[in-house]
C-alpha cells in the first residue's frame, strides 16, 4: 500500500551525485546552526545515552526500563525503585539506513532519500562532536524479476540486494565519510530486506549504545518487528520512519500515471473518484498505524519526518520531548 510514485525522466548518473553532494554542503550548515547549543548536559543526542556506572535510585515511574529495578531498595521501601545510570561518556552509535526504490520518491521539499540523508547527517553532527563512535550499515534494494505487467524501462537485474557495513568510527572527518557513502549509495530497483539489515545490527554482539533505524517501514511489520526486538534488548533504539504526503492521501488531478519504484509495475489511477481517494487514505492510514504499533510494542522511540515539512524542526522538538520525558523519568 502506498508504494505509487508519479512517472518522472529517469535521473542520469552523474546528475544523482552531483545533487548528493549539494544536498550534504547545504545540510553541515543547517544543522550546525539549529542543533548546536540545543542539548546541554551529561550527553548531548537524540536519545539519553545509556549508563554503565550506577547512579542513585528513585521510585518507579510507568514507562522506566524494568531491567534498571533497584531490587534492594525495592525490598527495603516496599515501593518499586530503579536505579539511575551515569551516562557514558564514550558512546557508539549505528545507523541502519534502508535505501530501498520506495524511497527514491517525494512530492514536497524534498526526495524522501534526501530526508534520509539529512536525517544520517543531524544524527552524525550529534555523536561526533561528544567524541563518539558513529557507523551505518546500508541496504540499497533486492531486485525483483520483472512483474507481469507493464514495465517502464529496461527489466531490473536479479540478485540479492546489496548490505554494506560502514565501521564505526570518531572524528569529524570520518563522519563526513561516512555521510558521503550513505549519500552516494546506489538505489537499484527493488526492495531491501529491513529485517536483515536491522538483524546487521545486531552482529557481531556490541556493548551496549545506541541504535538507529532509518526507513519508510513500508516493508510488512513482521519482516522487521522481531529484529528490532532483539536489538532493543541491548541497545537503545530510534526508528526514524520517513513520509511522503502522497503516501498518505491522493490528489484530485484526472487519471494519474503511476509506476511502483520497487517493482517497476506502472498504473493508471483515476484520482477524480472520491471514494477511490477515501479508500487510499484509510488504507495509509491503517498501514501507518500498523507501523507505529509494531515500532511502540518493540520499546522504540518513534521519530516520524515528512518530506512536506521542516524535517531539522520536527528533530528538534523529538530531542525536547525526549529531554522532557527525561526528567519525568522517561524516555518513551
Amino acid at each position: 500500500m502506498a508504494r505509487a510514485a508519479a512517472v518522472t525522466p529517469p535521473t542520469p548518473d552523474g546528475a544523482g551525485a552531483d545533487r548528493s553532494g549539494a544536498v550534504l554542503s547545504r545540510l553541515q550548515l543547517m544543522v550546525t546552526r539549529k542543533l548546536d547549543g540545543l542539548l546541554q548536559g551529561d550527553y548531548a543526542g537524540l536519545l539519553p545515552g545509556p549508563g554503565s556506572e550506577a547512579g542513585e535510585s528513585r521510585e518507579y515511574r510507568p514507562g522506566d526500563d524494568v531491567r534498571r529495578m533497584d531490587w534492594p531498595v525495592t525490598a527495603r521501601t516496599t515501593m518499586p525503585h530503579v536505579r539511575r545510570t551515569v551516562a557514558d561518556r564514550e558512546l557508539e552509535t549505528w545507523l541502519a539506513v534502508d535505501l530501498s526504490a520506495s524511497l527514491d520518491f517525494g512530492t514536497g521539499r524534498w526526495l524522501k532519500r534526501d530526508v534520509v540523508v539529512a536525517a544520517a547527517a543531524a544524527l552524525a553532527h550529534l555523536t561526533v562532536r561528544g567524541g563518539n563512535r558513529i557507523g551505518a550499515v546500508v541496504g540499497t534494494g533486492a531486485p525483483a524479476a520483472a512483474p507481469a505487467g507493464r514495465w517502464r524501462g529496461p527489466a531490473p537485474p536479479t540478485g540479492p540486494g546489496t548490505l554494506v557495513r560502514l565501521p564505526a568510527r570518531a572524528g569529524r572527518k570520518e563522519a563526513q565519510g561516512l555521510l558521503r557513502a550513505i549519500a552516494g549509495a546506489e538505489i537499484r530497483p527493488g526492495r531491501s530486506d529491513l529485517g536483515a539489515l536491522v538483524d546487521m545490527l545486531n552482529r557481531p554482539p556490541r556493548r551496549r549504545g545506541v541504535a538507529v533505524v532509518i526507513s519508510d517501514f513500508l516493508a510488512p511489520p513482521q519482516q522487521w518487528g522481531r529484529p528490532i526486538r532483539k536489538l532493543r534488548v541491548r541497545h537503545d533504539v530510534l526508528a526514524i520512519e520517513v513520509v511522503d504526503p502522497r503516501e498518505l492521501e491522493l490528489p484530485d488531478v484526472g487519471v494519474l500515471p503511476v509506476v511502483d519504484p520497487e517493482t517497476g509495475e506502472l498504473h493508471e489511477v483515476q484520482t477524480a473518484d472520491p471514494r477511490l481517494r477515501r479508500r487510499y487514505a484509510d488504507a495509509a492510514g491503517a498501514q501507518r498505524a500498523a507501523i507505529a504499533t509494531e515500532l511502540r510494542s518493540a520499546g522504540a522511540a518513534h521519530l516520524r519526518l515528512r518530506t512536506d515539512r521542516d524535517w531539522l524542526l520536527d528533530m528538534v522538538r523529538f530531542v525536547a520531548a525526549q529531554r522532557h520525558a527525561r526528567t519525568r523519568g522517561t524516555t518513551r
